[in-house]
């Protein structure tokens, strides 16, 4: 399995140089906009598996669905194996409770992996997203709940350790003090059943009180929500605990900015909401352009740039391609210093002093 974007961009057969670029970009022009009804998307593998492409790291499709009556956005978001958040970006004139019966609604199920190697449990905090490579050739994504602001979820490398199925749950020491504080006692225990917050299934990490889990409240899945866990739809984590053996490596990251190719050699990205404690850690342009510009690996990127400063600063998980079409007039890369219409780089100069 190819686990590094510049390895699969040099091997890439339709992308080797500039004139494969060019026809790639040609034939997959606005590509992206014209999606396939849900009909026409035949599921050959299970809920959230997808096989893993020979070149490339983009993995689904987005297509649209008809709201049908009584159904909300979140109805639809669970029935396609997508978060809340991730719903709405994508939909943000429906109404999330009352959509009318007939609308058209967006179904955001194409995905870049993570930059990280393919193994064991993944998860990217900003996007929102599981990743479990769970067999040869196969990965398997879900959304997930992470922690609130105040209650962030840690990054870095862990093991998933014992599996509970019906957990009881201990509400934390804070948590008990603050329903304390509104004259709400909370229980010291909470046992098993439709009141437990943990739902049925839970794998503890090897990061003291973090687990992965289910939720009594699935219509919070897909934001940030928790208190530090990881938590998923119930369906989700029963399938995920028969098959995730104890001991398996979960590596928390947080990339806000992905770029990756599909296998017909069209360059994508994707940008998600950064994190609330994060903001202000880096600069946000500079971050995308470094993330594309190692995408390409030693070949100076071709890309739209006036486009990629819109999906920073715009961010909604949408998939975007970032390559000119032969019809586009270049924009500057960042050894143009040249014109400058759109202010991009004297404005990363001037945040970067």
């Amino acid at each position: 399995m190819k686990t590094s974007k510049t390895s699969s961009r040099r091997n890439h057969p339709l992308v080797s140089g500039i004139a494969a670029w060019g026809l790639a970009a040609a034939l997959t022009a606005g590509c992206f906009s014209a999606m396939a009804h849900a009909e026409d998307t035949p599921e050959e593998l299970p809920r959230g598996h997808f096989a893993l492409p020979e070149l490339g790291n983009v993995i689904g499709e987005s297509y649209t669905v008809t709201v049908e009556e009584g159904d909300t956005l979140v109805d639809i978001a669970r029935r396609h194996n997508v978060g809340y958040e991730a719903i709405r970006m994508a939909n943000p004139e429906v109404s999330i409770w009352a959509p009318f019966a007939g609308t058209e609604v967006n179904v955001p199920n194409q995905h870049i992996l993570p930059d990280a190697p393919r193994e064991g449990i993944v998860i990217n905090l900003s996007e929102l997203r599981l990743y479990y490579y769970s067999a040869e050739g196969i990965v398997e994504t879900y959304p997930i709940s992470v922690g609130r602001d105040g209650f962030s979820t840690p990054v870095g490398l862990t093991r998933t350790t014992i599996k509970v199925k019906d957990p009881h749950w201990s509400p934390p020491r804070s948590m008990r003090e603050e329903a304390a504080a509104r004259g709400e006692p909370a229980p010291s225990v909470v046992p098993p059943g439709p009141d437990n917050p943990l739902g049925s299934h839970a794998i503890l990490l090897g990061l003291p009180s973090y687990l992965i889990h289910g939720t009594n409240k699935p219509e919070g899945v897909g934001m940030r929500a928790s208190r530090g866990c990881i938590r998923m739809f119930p369906e989700d984590i029963e399938s995920l605990y028969d098959r995730v053996p104890s001991g398996t490596q979960v590596n928390i990251l947080d990339q806000p900015f992905k770029a990756g190719w599909s296998e017909d050699g069209v360059l994508y990205a994707q940008s998600f909401p950064q994190l609330e404690e994060n903001q202000g850690t880096f600069e946000p342009i500079l971050n995308a352009i470094e993330v594309v510009t190692q995408a390409f690996g030693e070949e100076q990127p071709p890309v739209d740039y006036a486009r990629l400063r819109d999906v920073v600063e715009a961010p909604d998980g949408m998939i975007v391609s970032l390559l000119q079409t032969a019809s586009e007039e270049p924009t500057p890369t960042p050894d143009d210093k040249q014109a400058d219409p759109h202010g991009l780089f004297s404005e990363l100069q001037v945040s970067s002093r």
